[in-house]
C-alpha cells in the first residue's frame, strides 16, 4: 500500500496543528459558534444528534494492520470502544468530545491517516473495488489510479468549494463491485480492440432525493489521460454547476439540464487545453505510486487441508460458500469478514474485533485489509490452507457469520439513532429483519439478495440500488418505510421501483417477509435469484404480496 512521503506527513500534521488552534480558540471564546461552524467540516467532524461524529478517511478502502490497531486504540481512548464502517469505505467514531479531536487527529497522523475531505463540497474519499489487486476477474489493480486521484484532489485550490460534494469510484473489473454507476464520476477499466488498458468514464450518477444512473461520456480514455480529463470534468462542473439550490447542485443535475452531448463537448474542450499543461509529471508520479501496490509474494503449498475441512465440516462449508471469493492465484481465496452478525448493528466493529482482525491479517493475509462499501472487512489474500485456522479464530470472536451476500448482510446507514438528517430509524429495522430470517432459517435457501436501508432520502444506505430497498421517511411525525424493488448497483445498474404506499415501523418486517415468501413461490428453481425473478415477472406479483395479503390479514 502507499506510504506517506515527507510532504504528506508534513501536510497532514500542519492540518492537525491548525485545527488544534481553532478548537482552542472556540473553547476560550475567541471564535463564535458561527465562525467555528465550517472549520470542523473541513476536518471530517460533524455535530450530530447526540454528539460530534468524526469521519476518518480510508482511501479506496485499503488499511494496514498497524492502522487498524490505531483505530481500535482511538475507539477505546476517545470513543465508546467501537467504530462504524461506512458505505464510503470510511470509519466513523460517533462519540468524540470536541476538546479531544485534535489528539485523535494527531494519533491518526502517527499512522498515516487523516479526516481531510471526508465532508464538505469537495472531492470526497475516492472509493474502489474492495477486491482490488486480488480478484480473479480483474483487468488491473485500480488502486494506483485511485491514489493518484487522491493526491491530486487533496487540498486542490480550485476544488475546495465545489457546488456540492463530489464522489469518485473506480473498478478494475468487468464485474462492478464499486457501484461506479451511482457516482458523480465512475471509472471502469477495460481494454480496447488493440489490447490497451483505459477507462470507460461515467458521469452524473448519484442517489439521494433525485436518483440517477451515470451516463457514459467517454467510451475509452487512455490511462495516461486520466488526470487531465478528470480535472477538465471537475473544472466544467465547477463553472456550470448550480449554486442557487443545493438540491440541484450535483453534477447529475448539471448533466440533465445541460445535456450529455453539450457537457461532453465542454469537457473535451477543457481537456484539450489542460492536457498540454501536465507534461508527463502525473505519469512519473503514477509510476512511483504503482511500485507501492506490488502484489505480495504468494506462497505455494498444498490446499488439501482446506478440501478436507470443506468436506467434513458443514459449518465451515457454509461459511466458505458465502464468505469466500475467487482469487487470481488458484491456491488463495478472498475472505469477507461479515460485520452483520444477526441482531448486531451493520458495519460496527469493536476495538477487540479490530485488533483481532489486524492480527489475523498479519498471520494469514499478507498484512493487507480492505473495507468494503457493503460495510464488511476483507482479507484479500489468504492461502486456502490457512482458511480452517482463520475460520476458527473468527468464530471465537463472533466474526464468522456465514451470510455475505444474503438477506441479513444488510447495508444500513446510522439513521435516526445518530444522524441529525435522518427522519427514521435504520438500525433497528436492519437488526429485526436479520433476526426474523434467522428464526425462519431460510436465508441460505433464499440465496443472493441485496437489502439496503436508509434513514432518509439522502440514501447513505444505497437503498435505490438494493434488490430490496427501504427508505425511511417522516409522515406527519410518524416513521414510514417505503419499499423499492429491482435496484442493482453492479455493471447492470438500475434504480429500484417504488412499490406503493409505505409501511409503519411495526409493519415493515412482516412486509419484507411477505415479499420473500412470494419470491420463493414464484421462482422457477432454487438457482433463480430474487433479482432475476423480479426482472422476469415485474412488479405486480410482488405488489400483490405486499398489499393484498396485508389487507387480507387486517380483514381477518
Amino acid at each position: 500500500m502507499y506510504n506517506y512521503s515527507d510532504f504528506d506527513d508534513a501536510f497532514v500534521r500542519a492540518r492537525v496543528a491548525q485545527f488544534a488552534q481553532q478548537v482552542e480558540r472556540r473553547l476560550d471564546g475567541s471564535l463564535t459558534e458561527d465562525e467555528f461552524r465550517p472549520l470542523p467540516l473541513m476536518n471530517g467532524l460533524y455535530l450530530q444528534l447526540h454528539a460530534y461524529m468524526l469521519r476518518v478517511a480510508i482511501p479506496y478502502g485499503t488499511v494496514s494492520p498497524r492502522q487498524m490497531r490505531q483505530l481500535a486504540m482511538i475507539a477505546d481512548t476517545w470513543d465508546k470502544g467501537y467504530g462504524h464502517f461506512t458505505t464510503r469505505q470510511n470509519i466513523q467514531f460517533n462519540w468524540p468530545k470536541l476538546p479531544d479531536v485534535p489528539a485523535i487527529l494527531a494519533a491518526l497522523a502517527d499512522v498515516e491517516m487523516h479526516a481531510i475531505q471526508t465532508s464538505g463540497n469537495c472531492v470526497r474519499n475516492v472509493t474502489a473495488d474492495h477486491f482490488a489487486g486480488a480478484a480473479a476477474d480483474e483487468i488491473e489493480d485500480p488502486r494506483p489510479y485511485a491514489e493518484l486521484l487522491r493526491q491530486w484532489s487533496t487540498d486542490h485550490p480550485e476544488f475546495q468549494f465545489l457546488p456540492r460534494k463530489f464522489k469518485i469510484a473506480i473498478t478494475g473489473s468487468p464485474n462492478d463491485r464499486a457501484v461506479t454507476r451511482a457516482h458523480d464520476i465512475g471509472l471502469r477499466m477495460l481494454r480496447n480492440a488493440a489490447g490497451e488498458t483505459g477507462f470507460e468514464v461515467l458521469v452524473g450518477g448519484g442517489l439521494g432525493r433525485t436518483p440517477m444512473i451515470g451516463q457514459v461520456v467517454r467510451d475509452f480514455l487512455p490511462v495516461a489521460d486520466l488526470l487531465p480529463y478528470v480535472e477538465a470534468l471537475l473544472s466544467v462542473y465547477n463553472s456550470f454547476g448550480r449554486r442557487d439550490n443545493k438540491y440541484k447542485a450535483r453534477i447529475k443535475i448539471t448533466l440533465h439540464e445541460t445535456g450529455k452531448e453539450e457537457l461532453s463537448r465542454l469537457i473535451e474542450e477543457k481537456f484539450t487545453e489542460l492536457r498540454r499543461q501536465f507534461g508527463g509529471n502525473d505519469q512519473r508520479l503514477l509510476a512511483d505510486i504503482r511500485a507501492a501496490f506490488a502484489p505480495p509474494v504468494f506462497r505455494t503449498a498444498s490446499t488439501d487441508s482446506f478440501d478436507a475441512f470443506y468436506s467434513a465440516d458443514p459449518v465451515f462449508r457454509a461459511w466458505a460458500d458465502t464468505n469466500l471469493a475467487p482469487h487470481r492465484h488458484p491456491d488463495y481465496a478472498i475472505v469477507t469478514i461479515s460485520l452483520k452478525a444477526h441482531g448486531k448493528t451493520p458495519g460496527d466493529a469493536t476495538s477487540h474485533q479490530m485488533r483481532l482482525i489486524a492480527d489475523l491479517a498479519e498471520r494469514h493475509g499478507h498484512s493487507d485489509l480492505r473495507i468494503s462499501h457493503e460495510q464488511n472487512i476483507i482479507l484479500p489474500h489468504v492461502h486456502k490452507s490457512d482458511l480452517p485456522a482463520l475460520h476458527a479464530a473468527l468464530s471465537q470472536a463472533g466474526l464468522a457469520t456465514a451470510n455475505v451476500g444474503l438477506i441479513s448482510d444488510i447495508i444500513a446507514c446510522p439513521g435516526m439513532d445518530y444522524c441529525a438528517l435522518a427522519t427514521a430509524r435504520s438500525i433497528p429495522i436492519a437488526t429485526q429483519i436479520a433476526q426474523r430470517f434467522k428464526t425462519l432459517d431460510i436465508e441460505h435457501d433464499i440465496g443472493p439478495l441485496k437489502l439496503k436501508i436508509s434513514g432518509c432520502i439522502n440514501a447513505c444506505g444505497h437503498h435505490h440500488v438494493g434488490h430490496i430497498g427501504i427508505p425511511g421517511l417522516d409522515r406527519a411525525g410518524v416513521e414510514n418505510y417505503q419499499i423499492t424493488l429491482g435496484g442493482d448497483g453492479t455493471q447492470t445498474a438500475v434504480i429500484g421501483e417504488k412499490t406503493g404506499p409505505g409501511f409503519a415501523y411495526s409493519e415493515i418486517v412482516p412486509a419484507v417477509e411477505r415479499l420473500i415468501l412470494a419470491y420463493l413461490n414464484l421462482r422457477l428453481s432454487p438457482e433463480e435469484t430474487f433479482l432475476t425473478t423480479f426482472r422476469r415477472l415485474g412488479m405486480l406479483p410482488f405488489k400483490d404480496a405486499l398489499y393484498i395479503e396485508k389487507d387480507a390479514h387486517h380483514a381477518a
